[in-house]
């Protein structure tokens, strides 16, 4: 995989209003930009998460449709979680894989990372291809507000969900498949 191209940080020069919630924060923030123009941004801070990409020994990729009330309906995507303080990325994922689909992966390959929204948010998610899947007798409880269907699709059948439009997918599921498709030359 080619490294990403070298950091290049603004200067904050002045925080003019924050809110937090939950795990993200608010910020408006007066910036200084490298090209040296000053200006006033608005940023969500994430502290960052995983998803992973789910697949059986059977083939079959385990894909969730999952009720998000920010556009109030369910989409399909895939497990995925925000990071807890000073976790590591693939922990996390590990707990949010058996959390959210009651599976568990003895193989795991990173896929890279992206960034979902970089117009208005730092936040990074890091990709990972789960294989060797097993159930889980038990699955352990996810979070309370959590409405999810587990799905059980074939590769084509998740590319038409893709191309046709029928189900929305979000942008952070989609650019993890194709990377798993290149990953494993699908």
């Amino acid at each position: 995989m080619t490294p990403l191209s070298p950091s290049e940080p603004s200067i904050v020069l002045e925080t003019t209003a924050s809110l937090e919630a939950r795990k993200i924060c608010f910020k408006i923030n007066r910036i200084k930009l490298p090209i040296g123009i000053e200006k006033s941004f608005g940023v969500i801070q994430h502290p960052g998460a995983a998803l992973a990409v789910p697949i059986t020994k059977e083939g079959l990729i385990i894909v969730l449709r999952q009720y998000r009330f920010a556009v109030s309906r369910r989409i399909l995507e895939f497990p995925a979680g925000t990071l807890e303080a000073k976790e590591n990325p693939l922990d996390s994922m590990k707990r949010e894989l058996a959390e959210e689909s009651g599976y568990k992966a003895s193989k795991w390959d990173f896929l890279g990372e992206m960034s979902p929204c970089p117009g208005y948010s730092d936040e990074i998610i890091h990709m990972f291809l789960a294989r060797d899947l097993s159930k889980l007798e038990v699955k352990p409880p996810g979070d309370e507000d959590e409405d999810i269907e587990i799905l059980h699709l074939t590769k084509d059948e998740l590319n038409k969900y893709i191309s046709n439009g029928e189900e929305l997918l979000d942008g952070k599921s989609i650019t993890a498949w194709h990377r798993a498709c290149q990953y494993l030359k699908l």
